[in-house]
C-alpha cells in the first residue's frame, strides 16, 4: 500500500501537531523521547484490510468485529449479526438508530456464528495465524465446498490479528497512530474514518497489520558482534557514556569473563515488589531522568541476550536513522517496553512474547549498554517502579 499524505483542514492539522508535540517518537529521529520528526517514510507500509463474511462479520481469535455497509445504522448491523441493538450499541458508546458510514468497524461484545461458506466466507472458522492452521480441517472444509470451487479458492483464512484499540478520552486518530507505529491514513482506510478523521470516546479501532516482508537474511549475513560501526551513545544521554572497551565475543572462542564494571551510578538491581524482569543483567550506567534519559541504560557486554521484561505483544521492530535498532513490545494496561541498541532482533511485529523470552541481543560497539523504557500509554515512567 503506497503511503501519503491526504489534504488536511487547518483543525486536523492542528490536531496532528498537538498530538506529536510529546508523544513517543517511534521514528526515534529525535532521540528516544525527543523531538518529533516522524515522516511517512519512517512509518511501516501496512496490508489491507481482510474481506469480512455476507454479513459483515471479520472473526478472528480474540474477538469479531461487523463491517458496516452503506446506508446501514447500528440496529442494521445488530439484525444481521443476531445482536441486541441496544447491547451492540452501549458497548460501541452509539445509539441503534445512528448512521454508520460504509467500512466503519463495530466491535461484538461477544461471538456470534463464525463466518462459513454459508455465510459467503471460504472456510469455517476466525482468521488464524499461517501457523495455527489445522490441515486436517483445511483438507475438511476444501473437500465440504467443493461445488462453489468455481466461484471460491477455497483457501484458509490465514493473517496477522490486528490490535483492537478502544479510544479513551483525550486520544485522537494521530496519538493512536503515533502510538502503533502506523500512519493516520492506514488507520482511517482500515476503519472507514471521515476526511478530519474524527473519533470518539469508546470506539473501537483496527489497528493495520504491517504488509509480509522478505525472510529474515541468515546468520552469515549478520555482523559478528564486538564487529562492524561502533554503536553510537543514546541521543537522549546527558552525558558520555564511559570509555571502557569490553572485550569482542567471536564464535570461536568461548563466553568472555564479565567486563570490568564501569561506574555504576544507580541501582545494580531493580526494586522488589515490580512486575517485570531485567531485559539484561548488569549495572545501571544512566538513571531516569524526565526530559533528559526517558529511561535507563543497562551494562551489558555486546551479544549479551535481551529478554522481554515481561509478557506482550511485539508492535514495532525498526531503526533509527543512525542505524541503532530498537524494538517495542506492548503489555496490559496500555504499557509499553521500549529495548533500544539491539542487534540479532528475533522477533517480528505481530508476535506474541513471554516474559524472559529472548528477544534480540546488545549491539556491537566499543561499549556494551542496553537502553530501556517503560512507557504508560505515550508517557515515560522510570523503570525501576516496575523491574524486580
Amino acid at each position: 500500500m503506497t503511503l501519503g499524505f491526504r489534504p488536511m483542514t487547518a483543525l486536523a492539522l492542528i490536531a496532528l501537531l498537538s498530538a506529536c508535540s510529546d508523544g513517543l517518537d517511534f521514528d526515534l529521529r529525535g532521540g528516544i523521547g525527543g523531538g518529533v520528526d516522524t515522516t511517512d517514510a519512517a512509518l511501516k507500509a501496512t496490508a489491507t484490510r481482510p474481506e469480512p463474511d455476507d454479513r459483515g462479520v471479520l472473526s478472528y481469535p480474540s474477538y469479531q468485529v461487523a463491517v458496516a455497509k452503506r446506508g446501514d445504522t447500528l440496529a442494521d448491523v445488530a439484525a444481521r449479526v443476531g445482536l441486541p441493538a441496544d447491547e451492540l450499541g452501549k458497548y460501541n458508546g452509539i445509539k441503534p438508530g445512528d448512521a454508520l458510514r460504509r467500512g466503519e468497524i463495530v466491535a461484538l461484545p461477544r461471538r456470534v456464528a463464525e463466518p462459513s461458506p454459508a455465510t459467503g466466507a471460504d472456510t469455517t472458522g476466525p482468521i488464524r495465524p499461517p501457523s495455527g492452521v489445522d490441515v486436517t480441517t483445511l483438507a475438511s472444509n476444501a473437500i465440504n465446498k467443493a461445488p462453489d470451487t468455481a466461484r471460491r479458492s477455497g483457501a484458509a483464512p490465514t493473517g496477522v490479528e490486528p490490535v483492537r484499540h478502544k479510544v479513551a478520552r483525550g486520544e485522537t486518530a494521530f496519538t493512536i497512530a503515533r502510538l502503533y507505529n502506523v500512519s493516520p491514513r492506514a488507520l482511517s482506510e482500515w476503519n472507514a474514518l471521515d476526511k478530519d478523521f474524527a473519533i470518539r470516546e469508546g470506539q473501537f479501532l483496527l489497528i493495520p497489520v504491517t504488509a509480509p516482508t522478505a525472510p529474515r537474511t541468515s546468520g552469515r549475513d549478520t555482523t559478528a558482534p564486538g564487529a562492524g560501526s561502533l554503536t553510537p551513545v543514546p541521543p537522549s544521554a546527558a552525558t558520555p557514556l564511559p570509555a571502557e572497551t569490553p572485550e569482542a565475543r567471536t564464535a570461536a572462542k568461548p563466553d568472555p569473563k564479565p567486563e570490568k564494571p564501569v561506574a555504576d551510578i544507580g541501582q545494580t538491581k531493580a526494586k522488589a515488589g515490580g512486575t517485570m524482569s531485567m531485559p539484561v543483567s548488569g549495572s545501571i550506567i544512566r538513571e531516569y531522568n524526565p526530559g533528559t534519559n526517558p529511561g535507563i541504560d543497562i551494562s551489558a557486554s555486546p551479544g549479551t541476550p535481551v529478554s522481554a521484561a515481561a509478557s506482550g505483544s511485539v508492535i514495532s521492530v525498526s531503526k533509527k536513522t543512525d542505524g541503532a535498532s530498537f524494538i517495542i513490545v506492548r503489555h496490559a494496561d496500555n504499557v509499553n517496553t521500549v529495548y533500544l541498541n539491539v542487534a540479532d532482533i528475533g522477533v517480528n511485529v505481530g508476535d506474541s512474547v513471554s516474559r524472559g523470552q529472548q528477544i534480540a541481543r546488545v549491539a556491537p560497539g566499543d561499549v556494551g549498554f542496553l537502553h530501556f523504557e517503560v512507557r504508560q500509554g505515550l508517557d515515560s515512567t522510570d523503570p525501576m517502579s516496575y523491574l524486580r
